[in-house]
């Protein structure tokens, strides 16, 4: 396998043009191609809604690898919720403050095929109690400050899903809601995710660092990243961790496994809750 893959054309033709971008700078809409490590979307209007299509690309449709399998999961489709009427989209010029208006609980990827649901994380009516969400850290005496922390900066709700595996990874998305996306950005900036590695540290891991093998062409230019991974030696499971900062909204997503924990299923589960929210 070459040590850097080609990029692979959308075999769909997407209404949106493809755009060139780097890290951290504004982009007005979704990338038309990826790497072949990152989730393949295909997009179709479907009247207010958007449809997406995430599927698993033949390895030999990409040149040079061979056909064995990479650990791509497979997800069904789905259809973004419509925007209550005369709502703009979250990054659209006329909404400053970077407000999502669609259902929050309808804008988390479902699990892949053959997963389990994690039930634990279906919450009341689809709204996770906080607490639930701070036992997802490892110092239990910090998590009062944490906790002060969410308070202080208007946490509004958490809407999460959770799966495993059949190789035992198991996925945890959080979507924490704010009133504005400066209050997000400063949240994550300053207490949450800051780029050596994350304010509380995530039950399982001794140490993380910033994941630099996590593929550019694979973010979308309106979020703002901040990637981990734990290094070797990891303990019983290694752990990889995403806090996405999207417009009024702080997603944060943990995947762990024993043995390992692959980049391939971390990066298409970013890259899947990333698109969701744009």
């Amino acid at each position: 396998m070459p040590d850097t893959p080609p990029a692979v054309p959308d075999p769909a033709a997407s209404p949106v043009p493809p755009v060139g971008a780097k890290k951290g700078k504004g982009r007005p809409g979704l990338r038309a191609v990826l790497r072949w490590t990152a989730v393949v979307a295909v997009f179709a209007a479907v009247g207010s809604a958007t449809a997406y299509g995430i599927t698993r690309m033949e390895r030999t449709d990409v040149p040079g690898p061979a056909t064995e399998p990479d650990g791509r999961w497979t997800f069904p489709v789905l259809t973004r919720p419509p925007l209550p009427s005369g709502s703009p989209a979250p990054f659209a010029e006329t909404n400053k403050a970077g407000a999502h208006y669609a259902d929050l609980r309808a804008l988390l990827p479902p699990a892949p095929e053959g997963a389990e649901t994690d039930n634990a994380l279906r919450g009341e009516d689809g709204w996770l109690d906080t607490d639930v969400f701070l036992k997802e850290y490892r110092d239990e005496a910090e998590r009062p400050e944490l906790r002060q922390k969410l308070v202080d900066h208007g946490l509004r709700h958490i809407a999460a899903r959770g799966w495993t595996t059949e190789d035992g990874t198991h996925t945890r998305i959080y979507l924490l809601h704010f009133d504005t996306a400066a209050v997000v950005d400063e949240l994550r900036n300053r207490h949450l995710a800051p780029y050596a590695a994350p304010g509380h540290a995530v039950r399982g891991t001794e140490e993380v660092v910033a994941d630099e093998g996590f593929p550019a062409q694979a973010e979308i230019g309106d979020l703002l990243y901040s990637l981990y991974v734990e290094p070797e030696p990891y303990g019983g499971e290694q752990v990889r961790e995403a806090y996405l900062g999207a417009g009024d909204v702080l997603a944060v997503i943990v995947q762990s496994r024993a043995g390992g924990a692959a980049a391939v299923p971390f990066q298409q589960t970013v890259a899947l809750q990333s698109r969701l929210l744009h």
